[in-house]
């Protein structure tokens, strides 16, 4: 039996794996090459369990501020200039180093935009970090 090809004019539709069956010998090598390095221990020094308690001192109480539609500021109810904020920041930083308190800003819904921003900056600049913004 003879097959011709003679009628036929569209391409041929054969893949060639040679390719293919080169790339899949060259990966398998490589994750061969790579499987025992991968599972080589890794040497850790972990921790040690402790029986003993962790001494963490009571947080200082918050700082409450807040500015009013007048830009007046108060210390926890007492009414401080802004001049002040960032020495008495300094201050309570000093006081509580490593057990900051939290800083409580509320501000009137009429307060300027720009007396809240000297208040963030002032405590930036004084190193507390833990601001809570209250409405």
């Amino acid at each position: 039996m003879a097959f011709s090809t003679a009628g036929r004019t569209g391409p041929l539709a054969e893949i060639n794996v040679t390719p293919l069956i080169d790339v899949m010998l060259v990966l398998l090598i490589i994750f061969i090459v790579t499987a025992p390095m991968v599972t080589r221990p890794i040497p850790l020094q972990l921790p040690q369990r402790s029986e003993r308690p962790v001494d963490r001192p009571d947080p200082p109480p918050p700082i409450a501020l807040h500015l009013d539609a007048a830009n007046q500021l108060t210390w926890d109810g007492t009414p401080v200039a802004m001049a002040q904020l960032q020495g008495r920041l300094q201050q309570q930083a000093a006081e509580h180093a490593g057990n900051l308190p939290q800083l409580r800003i509320s501000t009137d819904a009429n307060a300027e935009y720009g007396g809240l921003v000297k208040i963030l900056a002032a405590a930036e600049a004084s190193g507390m970090n833990r601001i809570a913004l209250e409405h």
